[in-house]
């Protein structure tokens, strides 16, 4: 995932192409730590991103728009000071390293004409943006690095600009293949190659030095004492190859791409092909795959931070309802023998003549049971026989008064556990921010979070559309994303003859076959519906789902009921396996 020396390498030649003599028209800096250049060459303007993130430093052409702050930070009006208007005369790459020079070519508050230097320094925690005058003075930077942050170099005004210091490295552009043979073959027998490689040759990720050995070994996990003379020569082989292609500006951008995650995981500025498990896209230009991965793994991380927010909440409500269920069912067992209590008071009442004030107990014949057999009765001294026997059937009607509440209030807390569990696994399986954001309204509305949380930016959007499948007999069938997508499906948009799908006692869609009046449909849909059923819910990952069917007239809404939660009766049971390939296919492609 690091931005190394051979993407900036591609990067160079890609600016050298697109931007070489362009017009620096505005500068905005929308984060603190990131820069976007309006750029005009040949009629047409470009954006250019030029991060000094800790996390995702980096310098490509961009498609993304973010909003600009009020009042501009001072070095972006610095750099406007000195930059706008100027040309871009020269991008270079010092010695393969992960740094960028951009020759600035402006004109100064006299009217004469001046050259600049903009250096992107892309090196983790230690990126910076740096703005350098003809005589190597720094002018100003993004992060200023004083003696207090860093005893070996600072980057301050005034300062002379001196490069990072030296890793000891080799250029590998600059290596013979017997150079590199010798270089791993003094390396010692416990290192792995791939590590090697890294650590001796400046400006290669591991993903790079992984793929050395691929190419070489046919395996990336080798060590240097298992390696014979020839295998080394063919490493130093595949590595002089990759790197002749680098010298003569033969690259191929691609993104690596986790099909079964829905994820980018890496990016390349020459062909990968160690994994077999990946997808590979490809683009001529660098700065796309730059784009698309940041973008897309910005939007991840987002999607990802918000459904671990609302996770949290689900999850401490769920955590609420089920210590308050197990209080209630603990209640439940407390009361569970409020009969004895009824029979005690009538077995006192029908031996109230044996009994006389002051006895603690009384033995009598209980004919509630066969056999009558005798059972001893507690008595309190101070009461008489009759107040006794009140006290029996008082205790006996607030037990079952509290049973009665109790059953109550614990079938309440089990919809409110379904109801909690099947929103948990819609956010599980929510694939953007609008569908989060309408859970999120959803359970706002149901009192889990303040309304005020709810997004207001989502008052002028457009509701998500439930999901759209065609069988292969060529019926419709329709899946809610969520409560609400479930509830508009099976109460308004389904009729009365359509047929309504749903796991077994597990959280999931509704899914409705439209059946378009006909009475028979095809096994094969019905079994396409149930493995769609069984996909968007929390079954996904088993075998033998058990799914339910019937018509939706059989299916009601109870009043009161939470969102998406509903009864159901006549239905038939069929047992299927979700298959990723199956849903695919199913898809007409218009979500």
């Amino acid at each position: 995932m690091p931005l190394d020396g051979i993407v900036v390498n591609a990067l160079v030649h890609e600016f050298n192409d697109r931007i070489l003599n362009s017009k620096i028209e505005k500068i905005y800096q929308p984060e603190s730590d990131e820069l976007i250049f309006i750029i005009r060459n040949k009629g047409k303007s470009e954006r250019l991103l030029l991060s000094a993130s800790s996390n995702n430093p980096r310098i490509h052409f961009t498609t993304v728009n973010k909003s600009n702050p009020d009042v501009p930070p001072m070095f972006c009006m610095l750099l406007r000071k000195h930059l706008m208007g100027g040309r871009i005369i020269a991008v270079t790459q010092p010695d393969f390293e992960r740094i960028i020079y951009l020759m600035i070519e402006s004109y100064n508050e006299l009217g004469d004409l001046t050259t600049k230097k903009l250096i992107i320094e892309i090196m983790g925690r230690h990126s910076n943006i740096i703005l350098v005058d003809s005589n190597g003075k720094i002018i100003d930077s993004i992060k200023h690095i004083g003696i207090n942050i860093s005893s070996v170099r600072q980057v301050m005004p005034g300062l002379d600009y001196v490069l990072p210091p030296s890793q000891e490295k080799l250029n590998p552009l600059d290596c013979s293949e017997q150079e590199i043979f010798d270089i791993i073959s003094r390396q010692s027998d416990g290192l792995k190659v791939d590590k090697c490689i890294v650590n001796n040759f400046t400006g290669i990720s591991p993903l790079i030095g992984r793929e050395i050995c691929f190419r070489a070994l046919h395996n990336s996990d080798y060590y240097i004492g298992e390696l014979s003379e020839d295998q080394i020569k063919y490493v130093a082989g595949e590595m002089c190859k990759i790197f002749d292609q680098i010298k003569n500006g033969q690259f191929l951008p691609v993104l690596l791409y986790d099909k079964e995650a829905k994820r980018v995981v890496d990016f390349s500025a020459v062909n990968i092909l160690q994994y077999e498990n990946l997808a590979i896209e490809t683009d001529s230009s660098i700065s796309s795959i730059l784009d698309t991965f940041y973008s897309k793994r910005d939007s991840q991380d987002r999607l990802k931070q918000k459904s671990s927010d609302l996770l949290k909440i689900i999850n401490t409500n769920l955590d609420r309802c089920k210590k308050k269920l197990a209080l209630q069912q603990q209640k439940l067992g407390e009361v569970s023998n409020r009969e004895k209590f009824k029979t005690y008071g009538d077995l006192i009442t029908a031996n109230i003549y044996r009994i006389q004030q002051g006895m603690d107990k009384v033995e009598v014949e209980n004919f509630y049971e066969e056999g009558c057999p005798v059972v001893t009765i507690p008595l309190d001294p101070e009461l008489s026989p009759s107040r006794n026997a009140q006290k029996y059937f008082n205790e006996y009607a607030k037990a079952k008064n509290a049973a009665k509440m109790v059953t109550e209030q614990m079938e309440l807390n089990i919809h409110e556990i379904d109801y909690l569990e099947s929103v948990h696994d819609e956010v599980i399986r929510a694939t953007n921010e609008q569908e989060l954001n309408e859970i999120k309204d959803e359970i706002a509305e149901q009192g889990y979070i303040s309304q005020k949380s709810k997004q207001k930016s989502q008052k002028n959007v457009a509701p998500s559309k439930p999901m759209h499948f065609i069988s292969s007999d060529g019926i419709d069938i329709f899946v809610g994303k969520n409560n609400r997508q479930n509830d508009y499906l099976t109460l308004k948009f389904a009729r009365d003859e359509d047929l309504w799908f749903h796991t077994k006692n597990i959280p999931g869609s509704h899914t409705i076959v439209k059946t378009g009046g006909k009475k028979d449909i095809p096994d094969t849909t019905l079994l396409q519906a149930a493995a769609l059923a069984a996909y968007f819910s929390k079954g996904k990952y088993s075998s033998n789902v058990a799914v339910d069917y019937t018509t939706v007239k059989n299916v009601k809404k109870p009043s009161g009921a939470k969102p998406g939660m509903v009864i159901y009766e006549n239905y038939k049971t069929v047992y299927v396996t979700p298959d990723e390939e199956l849903i695919t296919a199913l898809s007409p492609g218009d979500q």
